[in-house]
């Protein structure tokens, strides 16, 4: 199924596949996705084929299946040991990994696989951007400049909003974000109603606070609620490419729109924009993901490496 392992892996928390390795574990399990469903679901350019969806993210999902099951029937189990009938909990999976490495892309195919299968069909994604303080309150704080910073989240909104999850509550409410005017909307709430699985997706989801500015360090973190944990991962020359590239994408589509807060950046020449790509990549993202992303890589149940073509070719999983 895979090669022995070296005597380095031998003391790696993590089994190593290769993509061929890692597909065998697919099994017979046939591909839901076409084509056309597979390009609404792909990030602005992102490079993910039929291919990479039954070679990666469909073991995957048998694999997060598997694990669903089992944690429904121990909530069976205890229930029968506790003569209750409390209602089950959903299965929490958390997503991570730097801005413009695809990680929002890998969220929403796993959560059109993951729905397919019959014992799980409610799956409900949810990013951490809604968490965000709004923009206001940055900019009364001076932290404009560190969006997506651990400091620029509302941690213990975050924390309520897992809590409520795990609990059990029939509704739970998820504030709303919008890219286009680069701000919470106040007044737009997302409803969750009894989810078998929520995928919590963010670059900050597997953070530990920073104490230096937390004055009141939350007793819990936002990864203690998770029942499994993806990174997201990929050189980080290859990250900083993909933001260019992104970057360059948006102004000629999204940043057009008058209404977007990034709507001065539409008129950039080809040079003028790699240069502002390249000074706010240096100055926050890559600082933020050096200093916070990055480290936490290690505390993920899965990582999935992608190649400068955006493939993913290798999957570590975490030994039991």
């Amino acid at each position: 199924m895979y090669e022995k392992p070296s005597d380095d892996e031998n003391y790696s928390p993590y089994i190593t596949f290769n993509r061929n390795e890692w597909a065998s574990l697919r099994d017979s399990i046939p591909l839901p996705l076409t084509q056309e469903e597979l390009e609404a679901l792909k990030g602005l350019n992102e490079k993910v084929s039929l291919d990479e969806v039954s070679e990666i993210y469909l073991p995957l999902s048998r694999l997060l299946n598997l694990y669903v099951a089992t944690t429904q029937e121990l909530h069976l189990a205890a229930n029968t040991f506790l003569n209750s009938t409390t209602e089950k909990v959903p299965y929490i999976i958390g997503i991570a990994g730097s801005v413009a490495v695809g990680k929002s892309t890998s969220a929403r195919i796993l959560q059109a696989l993951l729905s397919r299968w019959p014992n799980h069909p409610k799956v409900e994604l949810v990013t951490t951007d809604g968490f965000l303080y709004p923009n206001r309150i940055l900019e009364e704080r001076g932290l404009m400049k560190r969006k997506g910073f651990p400091e620029s989240y509302d941690i213990r909104r975050l924390i309520r909003f897992m809590a409520d999850i795990k609990s059990g509550r029939p509704e739970v409410t998820v504030p709303t974000y919008s890219h286009l005017y680069y701000d919470i909307l106040p007044e737009e709430v997302k409803v969750m109603e009894k989810p078998d699985i929520v995928i919590v997706e963010g670059i900050n989801v597997l953070q530990m606070p920073n104490t230096r500015n937390q004055r009141k360090i939350p007793r819990v973190f936002v990864s203690d609620f998770f029942d499994f944990s993806i990174y997201v991962d990929a050189l980080v020359e290859d990250i900083y490419k993909w933001y260019v590239e992104r970057f360059q994408l948006l102004r000629d589509t999204a940043f057009q729109n008058p209404a977007s807060y990034f709507h001065r950046y539409s008129q950039l020449t080809d040079e003028e924009a790699i240069e502002t790509a390249k000074k706010i990549w240096l100055e926050i993202n890559e600082v933020n993901l050096q200093q916070n992303i990055l480290p936490t890589r290690e505390r993920a149940h899965l990582i999935l490496e992608k190649g400068a073509n955006h493939s993913i070719n290798k999957v570590k999983l975490r030994k039991l």
